[in-house]
């Protein structure tokens, strides 16, 4: 496919503009352009054309089965997009004044309510853009905590090995050093390991739980417990919360501090659908570090709302203004739709579709820990690449050309070989028992034809590139 650049015609366009009503005031030749800027020049037709084609290309949950491994990909209702484009949450603007946002401010409260209720919260805020965004805000909250106590030594996060990557990364960036602990050969945290490094030093822990593997650690009390114990707070990457709502919350495990990922578990838009929401909540111990403005109920009435300014331990602003709002109207819209039982019923649902699909696959793939898994599970390739050479990669490539998203591959590192699979509670018994078949006819291949699944994709616009060559020498522009 021709880039548009390339489809570029000298002097066609499509604007038609009347002549200007207004006097015509020449820009001073030092603020104007030294050589010419650059810009296609197209027919409308061809700009629809390009752009639809470019649409055909890109995959998205609505295309088809989307397994991506602790991203829960899940379909996004309609009604949410409906809701976020009504004009009076479309059309405000942050520096209105209070008495005209109203019904805005009354969603953010009302949403921060239900989100404190759903993981056993007291207090939150939307500032943060983005799950990782979230990490660094609740690190930074654990640090103003440990600080305003003059408890310097504090320095020190603990994570475990099966941790999704942004966290040691959020932890370094919030000033604090890394302490990586091991797990257990069934996927828990190892609570000797978790006992000799907590100490003095410790600032906090961070854990998923479920956890990268899909285990709900059965130890999670005891976990906490060891952390509080030696000064330390708990921290819950919220990032594997959809199959626990309704039914668990991470406050009553004992953590103190969590961030959400609503372009997750709340079904806003995902990546390039973004942009995205990661709200922190925390525990009332932590609230006077949070970042403001925040909405509150006023004094004055129960149902009018103001904004909160920063006090003097706030950690200050992450983000502009109050965050992206629009993402939290659709996150409140779907919460509201599916209500209490819902909810529950959607987490159920989740852990009952990867269960189903680690048990179909189970005889075929090696399942290095045994289940039951709650929303997604693990599989290793490695007995598999030493009898025929086919990678994980190989399997995930050979995918595409079935039509399906490949799920995460290579992590968690603790698993060689690794492809790790979330089906999410969207999906239907039909839709899982399709791709159940497809993986085990890759897998047949694999053993009876190898070769074949090391150069695929084959049915996809572009074949395998050479990612090491793309990587270290990326065309990034267009060289006119």
């Amino acid at each position: 496919m021709e880039l548009i650049f390339e489809k570029s015609v000298d002097n066609r366009g499509c604007d038609i503009l009347p002549p200007s009503d207004v006097p015509v005031v020449k820009t001073d030749s030092r603020y104007l352009r030294r050589r010419e800027l650059h810009l296609p020049e197209m027919s409308e037709t061809d700009i629809s054309r390009h752009y639809t084609e470019l649409a055909k290309r890109t995959y998205g949950i609505n295309n088809g089965f989307y397994p991506l491994g602790s991203c829960t990909m899940k379909y996004n209702p309609k009604i949410n997009e409906e809701i976020a484009k009504l004009p009076g949450f479309s059309n405000v603007h942050p520096l209105q004044p209070e008495n005209t946002i109203q019904g805005c401010l009354k969603v953010m409260k009302l949403t921060e309510n239900y989100l404190c209720e759903i993981t056993g919260m007291d207090y939150m805020t939307f500032q943060p853009a983005a799950g990782a965004h979230g990490e660094f805000t609740g690190l930074k909250l654990i640090r103003a905590y440990h600080e305003n106590r003059k408890d310097n030594s504090r320095t020190e996060i603990i994570v475990p090995d099966s941790a999704h990557g942004t966290n040691p990364a959020s932890a370094a960036m919030a000033g604090f050093s890394v302490i990586n602990i091991s797990s257990t050969k069934d996927g828990y945290v190892d609570l000797e390991e978790l006992k000799k490094a907590a100490g003095e030093h410790t600032a906090g822990f961070m854990l998923t739980n479920p956890n990268t593997v899909g285990m709900f650690d059965k130890n999670i009390l005891e976990i906490t417990q060891i952390i509080h114990d030696a000064g330390g707070l708990c921290y819950y990457d919220g990032a594997n919360l959809n199959p626990i709502m309704g039914i668990a919350r991470p406050g009553d495990m004992g953590f103190d501090v969590v961030h959400l990922n609503l372009h997750k578990t709340f079904s806003t838009p995902h990546g390039g659908g973004g942009p995205g929401g990661g709200p922190v909540g925390c525990k009332s111990i932590l609230e006077k570090y949070l970042p403001t403005p925040r909405v509150r109920e006023s004094e004055e009435s129960c149902d009018k709302y103001e904004l909160v300014t920063a006090g003097d331990l706030s950690i200050g602003r992450v983000k502009e203004f109050y965050g992206n709002f629009l993402v939290v109207v659709k996150a409140l819209t779907y919460i509201l739709t599916l209500g209490r039982g819902g909810l529950k019923e959607a987490s159920e649902n989740a852990v009952l579709n990867a269960n189903y699909m680690m048990n179909q696959l189970k005889d075929t793939f090696h399942m290095p820990f045994a289940g039951p898994c709650m929303h997604e599970f693990v599989m290793s390739l490695e007995e598999l690449k030493k009898e025929t050479k086919v990678s994980a990669l190989d399997v995930a490539k050979t995918l595409l050309d079935y039509g399906i998203h490949p799920p995460t591959m290579y992590f968690p590192l603790i698993v060689h070989e690794a492809l790790m699979l979330e089906p999410t509670e969207t999906e239907s018994k039909e839709t899982l028992d399709q791709v159940i078949a497809v993986f085990k006819k890759v897998r047949e291949d694999a053993l009876m034809k190898p070769e074949s699944l090391t150069d695929s994709p084959k049915k996809t616009p572009i074949g395998r590139p050479d990612e090491v060559t793309a990587a270290r020498n990326p065309v990034l522009r267009y060289l006119f």
